[in-house]
This record gives structure tokens, C-alpha cells and sequence, in this order.
């Protein structure tokens, strides 16, 4: 009889990461043509203006995992609409609100959820890959913790952008009349990465070790 031959595994393709920072800096250069409020659009994109080209500088010493890559083209496609409407007026918001009969343009809470959901990802990367974190029972509240306290800085920026531009800032904060609205906004980052951490921590460990392993193919290991 013949023997047969087991078939090797090929592992998945992975999308290569110049799309994604392609995808990233499209998303946010037509998001800055004929945006409502330049300021605005400004403070709302920074965080990927200036990561963006960081994570192109540090690639080669520090590449991320397939994950990460997409949720961060994800998060600046998310800043980028927010910043080219103001979050109070985007159209997508709009329509969820009239259709579901709320009382606010929800896409700043989406956003908000966002700011932890994709970031619980990056923290737990990089205290996985930098510090002596992984396996621990510790990673995953010091994750959220670093979640909250980036959205707890974020807050503290808005009110400073309120105390210096005062109503010029009222679509930068895009509170729309909720006195809670900066409490809300912290209580959506913390779902997000609670969220983040309970679906994705699995996916993120295989792409952990097949970005080592890659990594040690490229030594030559």
C-alpha cells in the first residue's frame, strides 16, 4: 500500500502592512477635504496623524501582529469620519438616532467604546512582548486599567480644550447637552477593552506566536 503523504500546514496569508497604513492615511486625507471644523478635525485625528507614521519609523524593529495592524486602520478610519463631520453630526449617527428613536447622535459613544476596545489590544501587545506579563492573571486588569487611564487623559484634554477655546470647543467635546457626557465616555472606553479583552485574547495570542515565529524565520533561528 501507498503511503500517504500528510499535507503541510500552510499558514494564513497575511494582509501585508503597507495596505493597512495605506488604508489609514487614505482614510484620513479625505477626511480632511471640506471638514466642518479644521480645528476639530485636527484634535480628533491627532492620535493617528501622529502614530501612523511612528509605527512606519519603528516597523522593522518592532512589527505588530495582524490584529493589531487592523484594528488600528479601523480606529483611525473611526477618528477620521469623526473629525471630518464633528461625532455630534455625523451622518451615520444621525440615522442610527432617528431610527431607533434616541435623544443623541450616538457615533461619539461608538467612538468612545472604540477608544478602548482597540487599545486594550496595543497595551496588552506591548506589555506582553516588553514586560514579564504574559501568562499572568495580571495582564488583563492592567490592561483595562491603562485603557481607563487613557480615556481619563483624553477627558482631562477635552476640558482644557473647553477652558481655552470655550464654545468655539462645544464640537470637539460633542457633549450635546448631557452633564454626564465625560462619565459616559469613560464607562464606554471600559466596555470596549473589557469586550476587546473577552473576544479577542485568544485570536491575539496565536498572532503573538506567529509573529514570533516569523520573526525568528527572518534571524535565520
Amino acid at each position: 500500500m501507498t503511503a500517504v503523504q500528510p499535507v503541510p500546514y500552510a499558514a494564513p496569508r497575511r494582509v501585508p502592512p503597507a495596505v493597512y497604513a495605506a488604508v489609514a492615511a487614505a482614510g484620513l486625507a479625505v477626511s480632511a477635504w471640506g471638514v466642518r471644523d479644521r480645528t476639530t478635525w485636527f484634535l480628533e485625528t491627532v492620535w493617528a496623524l501622529v502614530g501612523l507614521p511612528l509605527l512606519v519609523l519603528l516597523w522593522r524593529r518592532f512589527p505588530l501582529t495582524g490584529l493589531l495592524c487592523g484594528l488600528l486602520t479601523v480606529h483611525a478610519l473611526v477618528l477620521a469620519m469623526g473629525g471630518h463631520y464633528t461625532y455630534a453630526q455625523v451622518p451615520l449617527g444621525d440615522w442610527v438616532r432617528d431610527t431607533f428613536g434616541l435623544a443623541r447622535n450616538p457615533y461619539d459613544r461608538f467612538g468612545h467604546l472604540m477608544q478602548g476596545f482597540v487599545p486594550a489590544i496595543l497595551v496588552r501587545e506591548l506589555l506582553t512582548r516588553t514586560s514579564p506579563l504574559r501568562g499572568s492573571r495580571w495582564l488583563a486588569p492592567l490592561t483595562v486599567c491603562a485603557c481607563l487611564a487613557f480615556s481619563a487623559c483624553f477627558e482631562l484634554l477635552e476640558w482644557a480644550a473647553a477652558e481655552i477655546g470655550g464654545h468655539e470647543a462645544d464640537a470637539f467635546l460633542a457633549t450635546q447637552g448631557d452633564v454626564w457626557d465625560t462619565q459616559w465616555d469613560m464607562f464606554c472606553a471600559l466596555i470596549g477593552a473589557v469586550l476587546s479583552l473577552a473576544v479577542l485574547s485568544r485570536v491575539h495570542d496565536r498572532g503573538l506566536r506567529a509573529l514570533e515565529a516569523a520573526t525568528e524565520v527572518r534571524a535565520g533561528r
